[in-house]
């Protein structure tokens, strides 16, 4: 199996609402959970009470209709509201990373690493020195991990940022995107990610559910490609399309069916029935 290790804070965690875009079902998408490779099922990053949609989901349905002979591993391991300072690489953020990594590198090829952060240090001059902290902690895990040459895929913030609610604060997004995208030019296999054009939860922070499923598309570009995504991917609705809404295989049946039976939205009876199994 493969695996791609998630880091960063809430935007990778995930906090689009779960209601507004079509379930990914897709039993060759394993995420790491108490120590465990279970089928996928979102929010993947629980890191909250309100975790939600966030941008592997897409990534791993894409790369899974690309690559029809293996699986891949999520390895949720980003912190919301977490600074770039938190990431350090004596503190806990990144030791949890690593140990995780190792921990599933046990049984998997890490394959890349998906990084977005940059909310909060998106004011106060913090961007002057976003670059070099960046540059230690990517150098640090590369080393740690044994993968020189990993891609290390970064998504920019998003331009709805310091205009209304949580995002209020985040006037230098700009300046954070800047230095993402010379990192992305100066370090080798490093990418970036554009967010042109994606949008908000009402919060004026968080990407909506839609804008994340985009964002995975994107990401998976630059990752299969070798190279930054500076505009949004062309038939990004049809590449979701193409993606998601494929036909379920027979343990994917079950485990929708099991999953309507547990939240109460049908009964054992219409399970059984559901499932062929009178």
């Amino acid at each position: 199996m493969k695996a791609i290790l998630m880091i960063g804070q809430s935007n990778m965690a995930g906090r689009g609402f779960l209601n507004e875009v079509p379930l990914i079902c897709n039993e060759r998408i394993q995420m790491l959970r108490n120590g465990r490779w279970q089928m996928m099922t979102e929010p993947i990053n629980y890191d909250r009470p309100v975790a939600g949609v966030g941008l592997a989901g897409s990534f791993a349905a894409m790369w899974c209709m690309e690559n029809e002979a293996d699986k891949i591993g999520l390895i949720p391991c980003a912190e919301g509201g977490s600074s770039i300072d938190e990431w350090a690489i004596d503190k806990t953020l990144f030791k949890h990373a690593s140990c995780q990594s190792k921990f599933a590198m046990q049984d998997a090829e890490l394959i890349g690493i998906l990084w977005h952060q940059g909310e909060n240090d998106s004011n106060g001059g913090k961007y002057h020195t976003y670059y070099e902290k960046l540059r230690v902690i990517v150098e640090a895990l590369r080393k740690e991990l044994d993968v020189p040459e990993i891609p290390f895929i970064m998504g920019g913030l998003g331009d709805y940022l310091g205009k209304s609610g949580f995002g209020l604060n985040c006037t230098e997004y700009d300046l954070i995107n800047g230095e993402l995208m010379r990192f992305a030019a100066e370090q080798k296999c490093c990418y970036f990610v554009t967010a042109e054009g994606l949008t908000s939860n009402p919060d004026g922070i968080h990407l909506s559910a839609m804008s994340q499923r985009k964002f995975g598309i994107r990401y998976y570009e630059a990752f299969s490609k070798r190279k930054d995504v500076l505009t949004p991917v062309e038939n990004e609705m049809e590449r979701l399309d193409m993606c998601i809404n494929r036909p379920f295989t027979k343990g994917e049946k079950m485990y929708l069916g099991l999953t309507d039976f547990a939240s109460g939205k049908i009964t054992y009876e219409e399970f059984v029935e559901k499932m062929g199994m009178q």
